[in-house]
This record gives structure tokens, sequence and C-alpha cells, in this order.
């Protein structure tokens, strides 16, 4: 089975795609021109690798808010303005490396701020794939967005290093500057469908962010992706925080040396990206994923021993292939362990994991090479990489979407006395059950994956109690922060939650008895 090419039977997912790698062609031209450009200004190997950090920190810092953002406003309009600016800032920082104004403060700084657009648009991006594609191709889309990811990268670098030669320093910010123009048209030529209208009010930001933070907490197949992406990507860091060092020091090569080792890792990734269907079906995505941090042991070890350019690009065609074929697996694990209403938040916690690794590790393999020697760190790294393998291997990844995480909408509507404001609270929910004789372990078994889900979809405490008196009856509890909150865990629950309260349902007698308590406070009295 070779690499699919069924997403792009969608006019919205084609237009945009191609956008993007028009776009991604300018940001690689300017992220291999900024790290060559901070060797001129300062070439101390902590300084160098200080670019990727800088690049890196603001997906770690502001992901998450981004992806609440997201989820809770109109993603297309999100997604233009977040575009525009990013656009503006790429022009000022042209300007300034053309009129000679730039000193390494500036550029980490520039680096920085377009970086905070990054992580704005990063879980959008990635959260509206399942809005341009049908289910049974989601998974050739997120591969197909790594692929085009990689073409960038295969072409960005090395037309940046030969521009860099032909037309000076400034001229791959330019480019990158106007590449974005592309993706803002297609956006604003992009009219998604009407989604279902929420019946209840938007969420506000701290709550939605806390709302996020809580679901990827309580859902363990993402928290065995973060694990595994924690585990490779701090290790992978080293390469792409020194290579500009292996390319100018160990090679003795320029900008346009540079600019093919990273047009290399490119190519390998879009060949690697064909193999990858194939790879599936006989590794399955914890062997794939396996394999790719194999690869890249041998890709740093091969680095930390290039003196001639050859041994350096067999080094960065062996890191495209082992990239893609742990990052696009990754990705899909991620994706499919969400539903729609928090996916971008569940992503933009999968991107801050991911940029935390690459910040913290560029920047500690950067400070070690200063200290042992680019070749040495990147030995070190290469053995880090190995044990991490074993470390994380008991925390699995999925690929397919084998829980049905659509709303299912069957728990019934609350009927209450009176008017309750949305904001009061907490409120407890109380679930009472008389459980058949000779299931009690089964049963609480059960009711243990069913929190979960009740602290997944708003619950900050939950338990569980067997009566002293009345054998076989318990009395399930959770607490959630207000009406509201509750009202949207009523929307939340999804079709595989229903499939494991029916095998709930099946351990006990008669239905269970729902409650619900409002905090109860105290009236205000007049004085006197």
């Amino acid at each position: 089975m070779a690499f699919s090419l069924r997403p792009f039977r969608h006019r919205a997912y084609a237009a945009l795609w191609t956008a993007t790698v028009v776009a991604n062609i300018g940001t690689w031209m300017y992220s291999s021109a900024a790290s060559w450009l901070m060797t001129e200004l300062d070439a101390d190997p902590f300084m160098v690798s200080m670019v990727q950090v800088a690049s890196s920190l603001p997906l770690f810092l502001f992901a998450v808010p981004a992806g609440a953002l997201a989820d809770i406003v109109d993603r297309r309009r999100f997604l233009l303005v977040a575009e525009g600016v990013i656009t503006a800032l790429s022009a000022i920082f042209a300007a300034l490396v053309w009129l000679g104004l730039v000193t390494p403060f500036i550029l980490l700084l520039f680096a920085f701020l377009v970086g905070v657009g990054a992580a704005a648009i990063a879980p959008a991006w990635q959260a509206i794939v399942p809005q341009l594609v049908p289910a049974e191709d989601l998974t050739p889309a997120i591969t197909a967005n790594s692929v085009g990811v990689n073409i960038s990268r295969a072409i960005g670098p090395a037309l940046g290093g030969a521009i860099t030669v032909a037309a000076g320093i400034a001229a791959p910010f330019w480019i990158n500057a106007v590449a974005n123009l592309g993706t803002l048209g297609a956006l604003l030529r992009w009219h998604p469908p009407a989604e279902r209208k929420d019946s209840l009010p938007a969420e506000r930001l701290v709550s939605a962010v806390r709302a996020g933070l809580r679901y990827a907490h309580n859902n363990p197949p993402l928290r065995s992706t973060l694990l595994r992406a924690t585990g490779f990507f701090i290790c992978a860091s080293a390469y792409w925080a020194l290579l500009p060092l292996v390319a100018r020091a160990q090679v003795a090569g320029g900008a346009g040396l540079y600019g093919l080792l990273l047009g290399a890792i490119g190519v390998g990734a879009i060949a690697g990206a064909f193999a990858l269907p194939r790879l599936r079906e006989r590794l399955g995505p914890d062997g794939l994923v396996a394999a790719g941090a194999v690869g890249t042991a041998v890709t740093l070890l091969l680095y930390a021993c290039s003196s001639v350019a050859a041994t350096a690009i067999i080094a960065s065609l062996i890191a495209g292939a082992s990239w893609i074929a742990v990052l696009s697996t990754l990705n899909v694990s991620a994706q499919v362990a969400l539903p729609e209403w928090v996916r971008a938040r569940g992503l933009a916690v999968f991107v801050t994991v991911f940029s935390g690794a690459i910040t913290l590790g560029s920047a500690f393999w950067g400070e070690l090479a200063g200290r042992v020697g680019v070749p040495g760190a990147l030995s070190i790294a290469a053995a880090a990489q190995l044990l991490a393998i074993p470390l994380t291997w008991r925390y699995k990844l999925q690929l397919g979407a084998a829980l049905d995480l659509a709303p299912s909408m069957h728990w019934p509507a609350v009927v209450v006395t009176g008017d309750v404001n949305d904001d009061a609270g907490p409120v407890l929910v109380t679930v009472d059950y008389q459980v058949e004789a000779g299931h009690r372990e089964e049963f609480v078994d059960a009711l243990q994956r069913l929190s979960r889900q009740r602290r997944r979809d708003g619950a900050y405490a939950w338990g569980l109690f067997e009566s002293a008196t009345t054998p076989g009856r318990y009395v399930e509890t959770f607490l959630v922060e207000s009406w509201l909150e509750h009202l949207r865990q009523h929307e939340r629950v999804t079709r595989a939650d229903r499939l494991l309260q029916a095998a709930v349902q099946k351990l006990v007698r008669g239905e269970p008895e729902v409650m619900h308590f409002i905090a109860a406070r105290p009236n205000r009295r007049s004085a006197g």
C-alpha cells in the first residue's frame, strides 16, 4: 500500500495544503537563514542553539491557551488574524536585516515573536483537518500534512542557502513574508460547513484552558502519546539545535551546505512517507516509533563523526525518514484520542509537550556542546535516544479510531424546580446503584473506568461509596464547578462512554437514581 492521495479529492483540503506548503517553504528559508545569521553574529554553541529555543519556547508557553481559543471561537477567522500578524512581523524583521540593524538580541526577539504566532495557529491548523476531509481520510490527510512540511523542508533551506549566496542574507526573510500571503488567500476562499450549534454559552478562556488540561490528564491514550513524544523529542532536538555547527565547524561548509543538509532531511522524510503505510501494517504504531528512534540515534552518531559533506547528507536522509515516521504516528495517535469539543485543546497539549521537549533539549544540548564539544553532545544524545525506547515502551499508541468519540447526547435533560443560575455551584451529582450479588469486583472496576470519563468531561472530584447497612448498594458522587459546566457534561458524553455505561447497567438492578445538589449559600440578611 503506497502513500495515499485520497485527501486531495477534497478541494478545500488540496487548496489549503498547497498554500501551506508554499508558506512553509518561506518559513524554512526564514529558519535556516536565522540560524545561519546567528553563526555570523555569535558562533558560540549556546547562542546558536538559542535560535531553536526562541522559536520553540512560545509553543510551550502559549499553545494551550491558543488551543482553548481555537475551540471556542471561529477557527477560520482566528487563523486569518494570526496569519496576518505573522506576515507583518516577518516583513518588519526582513527590513531590519536589509538595513543591517539586527543584533543577536533582535534576532532572538523576532524568532520568539514569530514563534508566538506559530503557537497561536498550530492547534487550530491541526484541529481543522477533520473539517476538511471525512473520517476515513483523516489518517492519510495527517500523513500528507507531514509530507507537505517535509517537501517545504526539502526545498526551503536549500533554496534559502542559494538565495543567500546570490542575493544576500535579507532575501530569504523577504520571501518568507511574501510566501505567507497565499495562505491568507486560501483561508479567505475556504468556507467550512456549518457545525452543530451549541445550545449553551461559549466557554470562557480560563475555564476552557482548565477543561482542556483536565481532559488531557484523564485521557490514558493521549497521556501515553505525550510520554512517548517527550522521550523522543528531547533527544532528537540535539541535531536540530547543533546542525548549523556541524555544517560550519565540522564539515567546514557555508550557508549552502547547511541548506542542503536541511533539504536532505526533507527529502528523507518525503521518501519515508511512501513507506509508512506498509511499515505501519508490519510494525504497528509502537514498533514504528521505536524504529524511528533507532534511526534517529544512528543519525546523531553519523553527525557526530561527520567530517565530509557526504556523511552529513546520509545522516540527514536518515533523520528525515525517522522524523516523519515518529511525528506522523504520534500526531495520529493524539488526533484519534480526542472528541471534537476539545480537539484543539488536546492537540495544543501535544504541541506544548513537543515544543517543550525541543526547547529543553535544545538548550541542554547547546550547553553540553559548549563543554564537551559538538561530537560529544551528539553521541550522548544518541545513547539517550536508545535508552528512551525501553523506558517508554509500556505507553501504547493507537492509529485507528477504536473508540467512537461522537457525541451520544443520551443523558436525559435535568428537570429542576425553578430557575438555576449558570454560575451556581459547585454541583454535586449522585448516582445510586443496586448491584447484583456476586458482581462487586466487576462493578467497582467498571466504575473506576467510568470515573475517568466523569473527570475528562468536567468533574474535579469523584468518589464511590459502599453502603454499610444495605448490601449491594453503592453511591457514586462527582463534583462539577458550576451548573453550566454540568450541562456541558451532558453534551460532551460520547458514544464510547455510552457503551461503558451500558456495561455498568448490566451489573445492577433497575435504573440508577441520579440526583443533583447545588451548594447551599446563606441568605443575605439586612442589617438591623
